[in-house]
């Protein structure tokens, strides 16, 4: 059966899929199966490996001699630069190497070694990224979706990552974002617009997809879509993962006694650096409340939970 894009694909935008690996022999194959059984299949997947110990650069050159026309390798793997490092390093590579990977437009899409794609993912996060754009596409521009949560054997932990973290999507606005992350990376869509502005990935991000939101949130657009289109499984080896949302139980105690047990956030912290970073590069640019939320959040690097807890009070109120 034909789908509605069938007709045109040869005229549809081309996507670059970044892939990112390191030590993923176990899940990558059923990942690069889901990629391939997409119904929107006008991409290439622009993989680098990050120094893997296992099979995963085998299965890497496997795909590509199997799938020639679909597979781009950067680099010898030979260096470990982390996560967020090795999104911003195929960021960039995609960006200054557009033509070679006939890109007449860098969309850009995340992908972990670890999951599987809904087959109409890429289908359903363009049509979207395509609407966004219909004014012109130089304004930056990020679409991102609802995941489901799984085991690593892939039976349901959870319909909704959104609900299982407790994420709220009303703070889905800068000043929000400044603080609580609420895009996952591997559900996430990117146009060249918000690619160029956001690259190189700040040296203190805490994550490419929280710097990539906050520059969409600032800058732009960033897109909800409320469906799972990733099944994002969870292993011992997952680099952030899934953490089930848990409301703080009410204790007995007076406020002094609950002011007295606060402690540091050591993520506050991580906060302020991201926070000092996107300040130094884009402050000039931003309105007074998103200057005033990162001036907030740099105040954080305080060793002190009680302030902490203070300036997140009088953050949530901007």
């Amino acid at each position: 059966m034909r789908n509605s894009w069938d007709d045109t694909m040869s005229q549809q935008p081309r996507i670059a899929i970044l892939l990112a690996t390191y030590n993923g022999a176990t899940f990558l194959s059923a990942q690069l199966d889901s990629l391939l059984a997409q119904t929107y299949t006008h991409f290439i997947i622009v993989a680098r490996d990050d120094g893997s110990t296992d099979d995963t650069p085998q299965i890497l050159a496997r795909y590509r001699s199997d799938y020639p026309d679909k597979f781009h390798l950067v680099g010898d793997g030979a260096d470990n630069k982390g996560a967020s490092a090795s999104f911003s390093c195929l960021m960039e590579y995609a960006l200054e190497h557009k033509e070679a990977l006939d890109l007449p437009a860098a969309y850009l899409m995340f992908c972990d070694q670890d999951d599987i794609w809904y087959p109409d993912k890429i289908e359903r996060q363009m049509q979207a990224m395509l609407a966004l754009e219909a004014d012109g596409a130089s304004v930056p521009v990020l679409v991102h979706s609802d995941l489901r949560v799984v085991a690593a054997d892939g039976q349901m932990l959870a319909p909704s990552f959104v609900r299982y973290q407790g994420l709220e999507l009303s703070r889905n606005s800068f000043e929000g974002l400044v603080f609580s992350n609420l895009v996952t990376g591997c559900s996430a869509l990117c146009n060249e617009a918000l690619a160029l502005q956001a690259t190189p990935v700040a040296k203190h991000a805490i994550m490419h997809d929280w710097w990539l939101a906050l520059v969409a949130a600032a800058f732009g657009k960033l897109v909800f879509l409320d469906m799972p289109l990733v099944d994002y499984r969870q292993h011992g080896a997952n680099t952030i993962g899934a953490k089930q949302h848990v409301p703080l139980a009410r204790r007995n105690m007076n406020i002094l006694q609950k002011m007295a047990q606060i402690k540091p956030n050591a993520l506050l912290y991580l906060v302020a650096g991201q926070a000092e970073d996107f300040y130094a590069r884009f402050g000039k640019q931003l309105g007074r409340r998103q200057r005033i939320a990162l001036r907030i959040a740099i105040a954080m690097s305080i060793k002190s939970g009680l302030c902490q807890r203070s300036l997140r009070y009088l953050a949530s109120k901007l």
